[in-house]
């Protein structure tokens, strides 16, 4: 049992298997709590020594402890480079703004790089609401790599850096000018037609175009030439010299726009599969899937049901993946049914899709980013399993059933002095957490605040409809039901089951174990309490079984208070309105549109409610009376 004002503890997180098994290269890597919030993103040059370094014994920092407290588990990304991940770090704040990153940064906007829309537009940095219009590029880690992009901009394209009141003042060209950083439109000394083709070709720059940028002054170096204006020509000369010197291509903000990338790791039967999602010349995020697939299947196979299933989900035409398929698919693997899928995609979002195997270059690199990312997650994977069978097994060796443990059960309570009371019934098996067979119940007909009662109704909701020929029901009848709670909810599961077995006869009932919180209501305090014996259970802290039973009643609490707190905020949220007899839907809307709202509503006297066009004498003492609680 759960109340409301519990704050749940996070599983206890294996982190020395995670770390055994974690790759050293560069990368960034997402930390989640109880809940699957991501609570911290950062990024690291080496990620085995990075993480490695939250687990020690010696942290001294007292945020670094608490954010370690709340670890359930960690994601990672490799990349090629550190600066792959911070651009890939600063995406995943940006999509997730974690609790953690939040209290460790300022909070501060990100900072951008901003062209106006302005008869000569200023290049320069801008925090804070997009409300200036003009193009927009980034958002840059810090406000030092804008400063440093602003310097590297200004040697290539002379455009203007200045305030536009600094502008609006010029009667005279500034110390820029005579330095050759800024053409001076202030003043009149360039045409606004040559300014604009600067201002273009800073734009094609900034969004990763640089060899389109190079052509384009090659062809006008080339013009000037033949029309003997050696001057220009050589100031086209050295942007483009400079512009060679300064040109790295990096994959994470390259040429490509708009495309996913596959990769794909395999072990025999087991296959990860590793999705880029690259929008906008950047990595906007990656996700790792598990299928499971034969052991005869080939990986061309493996390659086409993933497109298949992950991107053909809803009816053709119907647009509804509009935006979520993107212009180009990478796939490491020519297979079959390439452009049939090819065709039935670019029908469903109504673009062409191309679905590209034979790849070079840039390209090449994000496949084998995207593979090297497959490999670390199913390692990563691998490791976990292994560890939660290790734990199944340590479970076993206290209380030593017969055919082993495959599957658990564990049920909770949460509730607020009795209202809203919502159950909850979590599953585990020998592979981890089994979410599709997660159930909540809302709990009705019982005495508020019984916690017995809301117990019974929980276990009669999961096992009240078993019977004897239900074969599929059987085989998810559980090894052992954990109990969260002490010996009376312990006894109200075993009187359910005893009637369950009389009325039914099932050769098989689940072992029934009470989980009791210690005194002080830590983990690693808590107490096993058999059923029929009620004989007490007290595990090492350091035991790999207690560990398990941590986790499982961790997560039936988690699941048990997520859904009470929505149905709290659910029944907060209703008006004192909606249950006063004669006030409709649309009396509602005339009281709140000619108050002003429920405040001024909570506010008004009953001659204020009178004026309300359709409320009466007599209802408007009704409202009052049922805001005052009359």
């Amino acid at each position: 049992m759960s109340n409301i004002d519990n704050i749940a503890q996070a599983p206890n997180f294996d982190s020395e298997a995670f770390l055994n098994s974690v790759t050293e290269q560069a990368g960034v890597y997402r930390m989640y709590n109880s809940e699957q919030t991501v609570i911290y993103v950062g990024k690291a040059k080496q990620l085995k020594k990075r993480l490695t370094s939250y687990f020690r014994k010696d942290v001294g920092s007292v945020k670094t402890k608490a954010l370690v407290k709340q670890i359930c588990a960690i994601d990672v990304t490799v990349t090629h480079t550190e600066g792959e991940a911070l651009i890939l770090e600063n995406n995943y704040i940006k999509k997730y703004q974690p609790r953690y990153n939040i209290l460790l940064r300022d909070d501060k906007s990100y900072p951008y790089l901003l062209i106006t829309n302005h008869k000569h537009p200023k290049l320069g940095l801008h925090r804070g609401g997009k409300r200036t219009k003009g193009d927009y590029f980034g958002p840059y880690p810090t406000v030092g790599a804008v400063w440093e992009s602003l310097r590297l901009m200004q040697k290539i394209f002379p455009i203007r850096q200045c305030e536009d009141s600094y502008y609006k003042a010029r009667s005279r060209p500034c110390l820029q000018y005579q330095l050759g950083r800024c053409l001076a439109p202030c003043t009149d000394k360039v045409s606004q037609t040559n300014y604009q083709q600067q201002v273009e070709l800073a734009k094609l720059f900034l969004k990763g175009k640089s060899s389109m940028v190079i052509e384009q002054l090659v062809s006008k170096m080339e013009l000037a030439s033949t029309q003997l204006d050696f001057e220009q020509a050589a100031k086209y000369r050295d942007q483009i010299t400079t512009l060679r010197k300064v040109q790295q291509q990096q994959y994470v903000s390259g040429i490509a726009a708009e495309m996913d990338v596959i990769g794909l790791y395999r072990i025999k039967s087991q296959v990860c599969i590793h999705l880029l999602c690259i929008r906008d010349h950047k990595i906007l995020g990656s996700k790792s899937y598990f299928p499971t697939v034969p052991s005869d299947s080939s990986d061309e196979e493996i390659i086409q049901a993933f497109i298949g299933q992950h991107y053909l989900g809803n009816e053709l035409g119907s647009g509804k993946n509009e935006g979520s398929i993107p212009k180009e698919i990478v796939a490491p693997f020519d297979f079959e049914q390439i452009k049939e899928l090819a065709s039935l995609l670019s029908e469903q979002t109504e673009h062409e899709v191309k679905i590209s195997t034979k790849i070079r270059s840039e390209r090449r690199q994000y496949l084998k980013l995207a593979a090297t990312n497959a490999h670390s997650a199913l390692v990563t994977r691998n490791s976990h399993k292994e560890s939660m069978q290790a734990r199944f097994a340590a479970l076993n060796e206290v209380f030593e059933l017969a055919n082993g443990i495959n599957r658990i059960e564990c049920f909770d309570i949460s509730h607020t002095m009795g209202q809203q009371t919502v159950a909850s019934n979590v599953v585990f098996t020998q592979e981890g957490p089994l979410k599709s067979d997660y159930r909540r119940y809302n709990v009705y007909g019982i005495t508020p605040g019984d916690d017995y009662a809301a117990m019974a109704f929980a276990l009669n909701k999961r096992y009240g409809k078993i019977k004897v020929t239900d074969v599929e029901s059987l085989e998810k009848l559980p090894d052992i039901v954990f109990i969260d709670g002490g010996k009376g909810q312990l006894a109200k599961a075993e009187d359910f089951f005893s009637q369950l077995n009389t009325e039914q006869g099932l050769e098989r009932i689940p072992l029934l174990v009470g989980v009791a919180k210690g005194e002080s209501r830590k983990p690693g305090l808590e107490t096993l309490i058999l059923a029929g014996s009620h004989q007490l259970i007290s595990l090492p802290a350091t035991s790999p079984a207690l560990h398990l039973v941590q986790h499982i009643r961790d997560e039936s609490h988690r699941f048990a208070i997520t859904a009470h707190r929505a149905k709290r905020q659910k029944a907060s949220k209703k008006s004192v309105l909606e249950t006063i007899e004669g006030i409709g839907a649309k009396k509602r809307q005339a009281l709140l549109t000619h108050l002003g709202g429920i405040q001024e509503v909570n506010k008004a006297d009953m001659a204020e409610l009178e004026k309300v066009p359709g409320i009466s004498k007599v209802l408007a003492k009704n409202i009052y009376d049922a805001i005052h609680n009359k």
